[in-house]
């Protein structure tokens, strides 16, 4: 079965001309082309798009979108990972919702309001299974141990100094600047840093870090919100940070 990329533009919420756009791009190229000059998608050309809308929705750019389906090659695997996350999403929002729902009845009402009920929703234990899977239970109970006694203020203190080192390497990026660069490696020197509040990786465990980055759509969008590309550019100065510095 095939559609005209009229019925896949209506379907998809989208325009013929951003369709048409992702084919120029090399994004998504239609299954085949009528002699009247339409072009028509098959199966397997809908799932790329549907892979393409799922990581729009993450903030990805094209560039970083088409690096994220060169690197997933097995398309099953991808959409479960992806499943997974939106899953989590689903129940995270659905406790955020509730949360928001009991405050205001309670506001209504009179009613005393629990911190616990207020703020349910709005953790990060979210991850507590991801996390566990990649580094072990160890690591992740001493992060969250560290995280919560922080307070709210250092929080956010801590979660801005990351923006800040994001940001002065994505800028380094735009510059041109050698990833082996004293200036770069300074900035990824902080990165380690920061990262090692949580947990401190060794040599192996930083370079996967930031492999990871690239090829985790969610980290590829906090970092390349600055500029595309920035992510590859971290990634690579993370690894020349590791086999210098760390064992």
């Amino acid at each position: 079965m095939e559609w005209s990329i009229q019925d896949i533009a209506r379907l998809a919420g989208t325009t013929s001309r951003t369709l048409r756009h992702y084919d120029d791009v090399g994004l998504l190229e239609p299954s085949r082309i009528g002699s009247n000059g339409y072009r028509y998608y098959d199966q397997a050309a809908l799932v790329r798009l549907q892979r393409i809308l799922l990581l729009r929705e993450l903030g990805l750019g094209l560039p970083a979108i088409a690096e994220v389906l060169q690197g997933q090659k097995d398309t099953t695997r991808a959409l479960q990972t992806h499943l997974t996350w939106l899953r989590r999403e689903q129940q995270r929002l659905a406790r955020q919702i509730t949360s928001v729902e009991t405050t205001i009845r309670k506001l209504n009402g009179g009613e005393q309001l629990m911190a616990e009920e207020i703020l349910d929703g709005f953790d990060n234990s979210q991850y507590e299974e991801e996390v566990v899977q990649r580094w072990g239970r160890d690591a992740y109970d001493k992060s969250q141990l560290k995280w919560t006694a922080l307070g709210k203020d250092r929080q956010r203190d801590l979660m801005a100094e990351q923006e800040r080192i994001a940001q002065a390497l994505a800028e380094a990026s735009v510059r041109g600047e050698d990833a082996a660069s004293d200036e770069v490696q300074e900035l990824v020197r902080q990165h380690h840093a920061w990262v090692s509040f949580f947990w401190v990786p060794n040599r192996e465990a930083y370079i996967n870090l930031g492999e990871m980055y690239v090829a985790d759509p969610r980290f590829t969008a906090v970092y390349d919100k600055h500029t595309q590309g920035a992510t590859r550019f971290i990634r690579d100065a993370m690894r020349v940070f590791a086999e210098k510095n760390l064992e």
